[in-house]
């Protein structure tokens, strides 16, 4: 589902890769947006024939940007978005999946947010340990670590999927 994603925002956006540094910035944009985060970003820079080290640090950075704004002010944006009538089944969704993730966080605790965020798998990363740390009421700078720790996490991974360095290493 990620690689569909990613390459429908690619032809959706796929002006920029024709000015200077246009795919890095698509590559960025990416990694910033909620559900495709850094794994999506990694995919559209494999796509994009970006070179590895250039994409990994490019990710990293579009990945974290967003998570202090998120520790600051989720909690105050979810409850303005309960109140709304426009916004409320948003809200709802958003305090479901926080129910529906939450244990792993409350029996580990900042190792959960760390394995949370680190193994890619649909439904986690940054945005969402964020918004269940934030709901759990946990110490923001620990869990800014432990996402930075996650990202760090997940970007292995990732890039041994997105660019086959495994199979690099092995041949």
């Amino acid at each position: 589902m990620s690689e569909k994603l990613v390459n429908t925002i690619i032809g959706l956006f796929g002006g920029l890769t024709a000015i200077k540094f246009g795919k890095e910035i698509l590559v960025f944009i990416i990694s910033l947006m909620p559900i495709l985060e850094l794994r999506g970003g990694l995919i559209a820079a494999a796509l994009l024939n970006l070179s590895p080290l250039k994409s990994y640090i490019i990710c990293i950075i579009g990945n974290i940007l967003p998570v202090p704004l998120i520790l600051l002010l989720i909690n105050k944006i979810l409850s303005w978005m309960r109140n709304s009538k426009h916004f409320n089944k948003i809200a709802n969704w958003l305090d479901k999946k926080v129910e529906k993730h939450k244990g792993q966080i409350e029996k580990y605790g900042y190792l959960g947010i760390v394995l949370f965020v680190g193994i890619p798998l649909p439904g986690t990363g940054a945005w969402t340990g964020s918004l269940i740390a934030s709901a759990l009421e946990m110490d923001r700078k620990k869990t800014f670590i432990a996402v930075c720790a996650g990202v760090i996490m997940a970007s292995i991974i990732m890039m041994i999927l997105s660019f086959g360095i495994l199979a690099n290493v092995v041949h």
